[in-house]
């Protein structure tokens, strides 16, 4: 591999060579969009998620991507092409290597969408190279990886945004202040629930007809044309490929890339719990339920799970795959979601997705806080904070720590079930309580070429 050499030499000298916030120019001299007050972006993984969050900053003037990086070349071209075309002319350069594009000191901030065992060890880079970042969720396969992203970007001035969106949907935001300012009374407990790896299993290309099989095959094959292999895998062991290991189901449900969609989507309502709650410095300290793991086939991630997570207030979260989820959330909702978070308080209820908000008493629909009521940070559109805050040097709506803390439950959530015992943890000093196998499972190795120090 020619990268790792790269690698090294790069991030050895970046710290030195490369910091520096980006460089605008007020819009009274030159215009709020003109080239000198726009942020250039660097993409990192344009598929499926990379596609939906390249496209929401194509939308901005303000922005533009000036590199495309990505482990497909026909995916980086396919890209180029397309927004060459977008912004009139040759602007766009694509990048096999990422560690080329973080060299560019013309690029100010990172969008990292690839699979998610590349997250942390391009955010590290990257900011290592005085780029902000941009992070889809979940954030990271370990949580020690994550912990060392926080300790790089202590004390640098640097900018981070997580991929939650919800937190920009006014929706979400409604819900979560009629939480805070008591409108259900007194939060006793909060129920979240999302998607499984059951609503994907008809998109495995391995897939006989045999049900035990619907997990993907494990069949080696030839990598295609086009794709680096060897670079996909990344920090993540190398193993045969087949085909459904590099595709984007593949990314999301196998152990050595993924925690599943308990995580992946997980961090969706967990985020919304988490920020309703005020709980965004801390997480749930005791955690038991059930869960199951594939037992044949490429998929090895949680497949489904029912668990109760303990905050030190006494409130219950009880998080739940769609499947359980259902009958518990038709009791006392009229529409169904396949995702969603509802908070119980003593007076009442409020329940929350992106389909809208059903509440307990018809008085909560249309609630108006006053000069003294609590507010959340007000966002309408996630892509477009990064960017203002990129400019301003401001707090994203979803900054690094509330990541990792609502990333901390799906992470304990997947070590309880697969260990098959509760889990007990100390929020204060983020550590699992008097059992030392569970405690190894917050960190992975890595492979040599791609360790993050």
């Amino acid at each position: 591999m020619n990268h790792p050499t790269t690698r090294r030499s790069f991030l050895r000298g970046a710290s030195a060579a490369l910091v520096g916030a980006p460089m605008i120019v007020p819009s009274s001299v030159f215009g709020a969009n003109a080239p000198s007050n726009r942020v250039n972006l660097a993409a990192f993984g344009v598929g499926g998620r990379g596609t939906a969050d390249t496209t929401a900053f194509n939308q901005l003037p303000d922005a533009r991507f000036l590199a495309v990086c990505d482990c497909y070349q026909s995916r980086r071209e396919a890209k180029r092409e397309q927004w060459n075309k977008l912004y009139g002319g040759d602007y766009v350069k694509t990048y096999h290597n990422p560690w080329e594009v973080l060299a560019r000191k013309d690029i100010d901030a990172a969008v990292i969408a690839t699979p998610d065992h590349w997250h942390v060890p391009l955010a590290l880079a990257a900011v290592r190279a005085g780029k902000d970042c941009y992070v889809e969720k979940p954030l990271s396969v370990a949580m020690k990886w994550s912990w060392r992203l926080r300790n790089e970007i202590k004390g640098k001035d640097r900018i981070f945004q997580y991929g939650t969106q919800q937190r920009s949907d006014r929706r979400f935001r409604y819900a979560c202040e009629l939480v805070r300012n008591g409108c259900i009374g007194k939060i006793q407990r909060v129920e979240a629930w999302c998607p499984d790896a059951s609503q994907q299993w008809e998109s495995f290309a391995g897939r006989p007809s045999l049900s035990v099989y619907r997990y993907g095959s494990l069949r080696p094959a030839p990598p295609p044309p086009g794709l680096d292999f060897d670079l996909w895998c990344g920090p993540s062991p190398l193993r045969d490929y087949t085909v459904d290991r590099c595709t984007q189901f593949g990314a999301y449900h196998i152990y050595d890339y993924a925690l599943g969609f308990i995580a992946g989507w997980g961090a969706h309502p967990l985020d919304i719990a988490q920020w309703g709650l005020d709980a965004d410095g801390t997480s749930p300290v005791f955690y038991e339920g059930a869960g199951a793991l594939p037992q044949y086939g490429l998929l090895d991630t949680v497949e489904s799970w029912d668990m109760h997570c303990y905050y030190a207030s006494g409130v219950r979260m009880r998080f739940m795959d769609f499947r359980v989820a259902k009958p518990e959330v038709m009791q006392y909702r009229k529409r169904w979601s396949d995702h969603g978070t509802t908070f119980f308080g003593t007076e009442g209820w409020v329940s929350v997705d992106r389909g809208g908000i059903e509440v307990s008493k018809e008085s909560l629909n249309d609630v108006k806080f006053d000069a003294n009521a609590t507010r959340v940070y007000e966002s309408d559109n996630h892509h477009k904070n990064f960017i203002d805050c990129v400019k301003s040097r401001k707090r994203t709506i979803s900054p690094l720590e509330t990541a990792i803390r609502s990333d901390t439950i799906s992470h304990l959530c997947n070590i309880m079930i697969r260990l098959r015992r509760p889990v007990q943890w100390d929020p204060e000093r983020e550590a699992i309580v008097r059992d030392e196998e569970a405690a190894k499972m917050l960190d992975r190795s890595m492979r040599p070429a791609w360790q993050v120090s």
